[in-house]
Formats: structure tokens, C-alpha cells, sequence
């Protein structure tokens, strides 16, 4: 059985984005050098047929399709982010051991779940979370799960994305995920963490 230390049930921007954020703390704090992480994704993010015009930092015009798969290749640089292609069915477990199935016969386990799978529906099976209405939808029959203020489902289980309620766009679905990923690494460093890089002095 395959196991990480996060699972993270979804590849669009909020998922990638906290998988980007905890990946990037290797080589920059002792305690992120050995974890490795899981992002389990069926291809359905709303992204694939987006054009981006008012995303900061991004150029307009860009397809949402071609910058999903550039932060792909920016959490690849670390090494330590697996991909897989499929369906999540059911979760189980608890802090420390979390289980994933999937629809092609695949287990994994993990010490953290964080579920970024959109605001469509939530059909995945065996948690015990509260499904509402999406307050910040922009169109009525969106769902979220019910979280407290740090997206924390309960100790090891946190949301991201429009999942979470945030609003529909992608600066707010990414700030999500990015958050969701601080808040994890606070707990193993028992302190607040963010983390920035600097460029090479020029000699």
C-alpha cells in the first residue's frame, strides 16, 4: 500500500497550489526533507475549458488548461509530488491514517486528506462531513463542506478551493489551497510558516 504524508483528492488550482506550497518546503526546513505528498485527480477541474484575463502575475489570454499544467511542472522541480489519474470512491480513517479508493482498484494512505474536488457535488463515501450549499456560488446547486476558519474539517482533514466556499475564481481557489498547505506545515513545525525565495546575490 502506497503511502504519503498528504493526499490530496483533486489537481485543479487549489490542489495543485497546496501541493506547490508544501513540496517547496524541501530543502529549506529539516523536518519537510522526507515527506512526499499525492495528488489523485479524474480530469474534471472547471480550468480545463478556462481562459484567464484577470489572474495577477498570469498573461492574458492564457489557457487555464496550459497553467495547471505549468504548476505541474513547478512541483516537479522538488521531487517529492506524485500524480495519479483516477477517481477517489471512498476515504476513511484518521489523522495519521487516512485511506483513499479509488475506481481503478487503487489504495493509498496518508497522514493528512485534503479534499479540493470542486463545488459540483461531493460524492466521495466514508467521511463524516457536512454538505451545504455554497454561499458563494455563483449559480445555485453548488455544494462546500463545513469547515472552521483554517479549512479544517477535523485533525488531519482539511478542504481547499471552491470546496471550501471560496469564491469562484482563481486567485481565491489558489490562496486556498496555499493556505491549507501553510496550516499543515504549522503543525509539523509547531510554529507559523511561510516560505520565500530570494535570487542569487549577482557577484
Amino acid at each position: 500500500m502506497n503511502r504519503y504524508d498528504v493526499l490530496i483528492v483533486g489537481g485543479g488550482v487549489s490542489g495543485l497550489s497546496c501541493a506547490l506550497t508544501l513540496a517547496s518546503a524541501k530543502g529549506k526546513f529539516s523536518w519537510a526533507d522526507n515527506k512526499r505528498y499525492l495528488v489523485i485527480d479524474n480530469q474534471s477541474s472547471d480550468l480545463l475549458k478556462a481562459m484567464l484575463n484577470n489572474v495577477p502575475g498570469v498573461k492574458q489570454g492564457s489557457l487555464g488548461r496550459e497553467v495547471l499544467e505549468y504548476i505541474k511542472k513547478q512541483i516537479d522541480f522538488y521531487g517529492c509530488v506524485d500524480f495519479v489519474n483516477d477517481r477517489v470512491l471512498s476515504a476513511t480513517g484518521e489523522k495519521g491514517n487516512f485511506v483513499i479508493e479509488t475506481q481503478g482498484s487503487l489504495k493509498f494512505v496518508g497522514d493528512y486528506l485534503v479534499l479540493a474536488t470542486g463545488f459540483h457535488e461531493f460524492n466521495i463515501l466514508g467521511l463524516d462531513v457536512e454538505v451545504v450549499p455554497n454561499k458563494k456560488a455563483p449559480r445555485p446547486g453548488k455544494v462546500m463542506i463545513k469547515t472552521d476558519r483554517d479549512f479544517k474539517v477535523k485533525e488531519g482533514l482539511y478542504v481547499a478551493g471552491l470546496l471550501a466556499g471560496v469564491s469562484s475564481m482563481f486567485a481565491t481557489a489558489s490562496g486556498s489551497g496555499t493556505q491549507v498547505a501553510c496550516n499543515i506545515m504549522e503543525e509539523w513545525a509547531g510554529k507559523p510558516i511561510v516560505i520565500h525565495d530570494v535570487p542569487e546575490p549577482q557577484k
